[in-house]
């Protein structure tokens, strides 16, 4: 049974109901932010690369041939293989975007314009459309190209060096905080935005 048509205690926890998310999201920050919007309701579209899918696939501890991570981050959606660099992949997303509220996207900026399928290109099909992107840098800034993880960002931020042993080497925090912190203003952000 899936946790949208679970009621407890008379509260229909698929208060999202309705909504339609294109994940283009991989790793944890906008899988586990979906994950949960899922939890709630919403139908959530992952789309997912040809042959490989998205890589937690393969990330150990498996349960029945998946990886246990990607198992849990991804309960409760919906999947499809798109090529996004094809021209029938680019127009499959096309034709969902017209019928969706959301995409959520972790790309480096620019790379979404590249493909066709930015913002502005579908909010001419779809001008209700909310677009949410998950980036290590933003938009704008000397870093704006720079890929990285959760490590790199509790890093540059010192949370690392309040980690460790004092006087001592820095910490890796036992927690992916910001990957988690990221994902959890992603998904305010969205139902601002939506509602």
């Amino acid at each position: 049974m899936l946790l949208a048509d679970y009621k407890e205690g008379g509260v229909d926890v698929g208060a999202l109901d309705g909504i339609r998310i294109l994940d283009l999201s991989r790793l944890l920050p906008g899988p586990y932010c979906s994950m949960l919007l899922a939890d709630f309701g919403a139908e959530v579209i992952k789309i997912e690369e040809p042959g490989r899918g998205d890589y937690s696939r393969s990330f150990p501890p498996f349960q029945n041939g998946f990886g246990y991570w990607h198992l849990q981050l991804n309960r409760n959606k919906k999947s499809v293989v798109l090529d996004l660099k094809s021209d029938a992949g680019r127009a499959a997303f096309l034709k969902l975007a017209q019928t969706a509220d959301v995409v959520l996207e972790s790309y480096r900026p620019g790379v979404l314009k590249r493909l066709g399928i930015d913002y502005e290109t579908v909010s001419r099909l779809n001008p209700k459309i909310v677009y949410c992107a998950i980036t290590g840098y933003g938009k704008r800034g000397p870093l704006v190209d720079q890929a990285d993880h959760d490590i790199g960002y509790v890093s540059l931020a010192g949370i690392t060096s309040m980690s460790g042993e004092p006087g001592g080497r820095p910490a890796i925090p036992g927690i992916l905080m910001a990957d988690m912190n990221a994902a959890l203003m992603a998904g305010m952000s969205i139902l601002m935005a939506v509602r």
